[in-house]
């Protein structure tokens, strides 16, 4: 009787630990797992904001990966109601590791609700997919009784610190007071606040605050102004501004007292001073001041004579960027370009304001080497 052969083995040993392993191979040989096929999507740009009726459209790119090849079809949900999406079009033909792109147009109609919308757009071939998301803000129609523009066009910020915008409302035939609001575009954990808002007057301060968590990134935030005709028609304004959010900025801190007292009709220069704690000079730039707060006398409040935010007015610094600051140094906004607070000469009574504790928030953008 012969006797049983058996397959030759190879023995493969690890030392670990001090600890022997032996494992025995029977002609076995490893290989590293190759990727699975799949689709990467992108979509340019990530948000936009259309008035109601009118169309928005976006750029969509698929990218083969792990060697997938084929047809993609795509598709978009998440809508709001009264809204269409299309694709031109409506499929991409992909070699491995190829790209194609697609346009999507977005209609919207005279029922699509008012509000900003995050919408997922889909590449699907077979059991292969990938998604990618976008916003679309559907805005009212504009009124030609109010307008809205703000200043600075873009703020520069780190995370954890706050941009202040400042808001003009040119009104025609229209005395009314504006509701304001930003209807997308924030931060994720990012504050609002309007001060005064309602407005009653031509101007508002906006104050986004970011929370230190907030990622670095180029983010648009449209704003909204609405009202109320004598007939009860809804009247509406828009703007947008940028909020630039990076962690690589230099810290600095500012402070400010005003030259004065302030009285009906009168305006101050806001003497403010930028101290820089790093070794070495640093450039500020989007340098701007908000209201915080109006704290009325004693008196005041148990007479109840009214003081708030719609009594004064700030207008931001005027002069040429970027501001120096030497290392480990101090340096004072001239005087000439500072920016400047009002108290109103309002029809109302003032007398609140007599003696008022009025404070500020500054902000701006260091930069430095």
């Amino acid at each position: 009787m012969r006797g049983t052969r058996t397959a030759p083995r190879r023995v493969i040993r690890f030392v670990i630990a001090g600890l022997c392993l032996v494992l025995a191979v029977a002609g076995l040989a490893y290989a590293a797992q190759p990727a699975k096929p799949g689709l990467s999507l992108g979509i340019s740009p990530a948000g936009q904001s259309v008035t109601r009726g009118q169309t928005a459209t976006y750029t969509v790119s698929v990218t083969s990966t792990g060697g997938f090849t084929g047809a993609v079809s795509l598709s978009a949900s998440g809508l709001p109601s009264g809204a269409s999406g299309t694709f031109s079009p409506p499929s991409v033909t992909l070699a491995s590791g190829g790209k194609a792109q697609t346009t999507l147009t977005m209609n919207t109609g005279s029922t699509t609700p008012i509000g900003s919308f995050t919408f997922t757009v889909q590449g699907a071939s077979g059991k292969v997919s990938g998604t990618v998301s976008a916003t679309l803000t559907v805005n009212a129609p504009v009124s030609s009784s109010i307008a809205l523009s703000a200043t600075p066009a873009s703020v520069r910020l780190a995370p954890g610190s706050t941009a202040v915008y400042t808001l003009q409302l040119t009104r025609t035939n229209f005395p009314g007071p504006i509701t304001l609001g930003v209807v997308g575009g924030l931060p994720t954990g990012a504050t609002a606040v309007y001060s005064p808002n309602p407005a009653t007057g031509t101007s508002s301060t906006l104050q986004i605050t970011t929370p230190t968590t907030a990622n670095d990134g180029t983010y648009t935030l449209y704003l909204t102004a609405s009202g109320q005709s004598q007939s009860g028609s809804p009247l509406y304004a828009y703007a947008s501004v940028q909020l630039v959010v990076q962690s690589t900025g230099k810290p600095f801190t500012i402070s400010g007292n005003l030259s004065g007292a302030l009285a009906p009709g009168v305006s101050r220069p806001l003497g403010l001073t930028l101290t820089n704690p790093n070794k070495k000079p640093i450039s500020v730039t989007n340098l701007t001041v908000a209201l915080a707060s109006v704290t009325r006398t004693q008196y005041a409040i148990s007479h109840n004579q009214p003081c708030g935010p719609a009594d004064y007015k700030i207008t931001q610094y005027s002069g040429t960027y970027p501001l120096t600051v030497p290392g480990n140094a101090a340096a004072v906004v001239p005087i000439g370009s500072a920016p400047q607070v009002a108290m109103l000469d309002t029809a109302s009574n003032q007398d609140g304001c007599k003696g008022a504790t009025v404070t500020f928030t500054y902000s701006g953008a260091g930069q430095g080497s």
